[in-house]
Formats: structure tokens, C-alpha cells, sequence
């Protein structure tokens, strides 16, 4: 795979995080903690991204 097949990878899940993340922000049943763990895991992969980009 290439470094740039693997950023659009990494974009994708990216991308796919934040629209969880928000509609568990709007979901009264959604626990603090698994928004914060899908939180961290957008985090990590924006890093990972900038990483490769750069």
C-alpha cells in the first residue's frame, strides 16, 4: 500500500469517527467514555495522518 492510498485510508476512518462522535454527542443513551475513547482515536489518527502528509 502506498503512503498515499494509506493517508486516504486514514481520512476515511477519520471522517467516519467524527460523524460517530457526533451523533453519540446527540444520543442520550451514549456514555462519556466511549465518546471520549472515539475522541482519542480521531486524535490519533489526525497525528498519524499529519505524520505521513509531512
Amino acid at each position: 500500500m502506498s503512503v498515499t492510498s494509506h493517508v486516504e485510508e486514514l481520512r476515511k476512518k477519520h471522517h467516519a469517527l467524527s460523524e460517530a462522535v457526533e451523533r453519540a454527542q446527540k444520543s442520550p443513551g451514549s456514555s462519556d467514555l466511549e465518546i471520549s475513547a472515539m475522541k482519542r482515536e480521531k486524535l490519533r489518527l489526525k497525528e498519524e495522518i499529519s505524520r505521513l502528509s509531512h
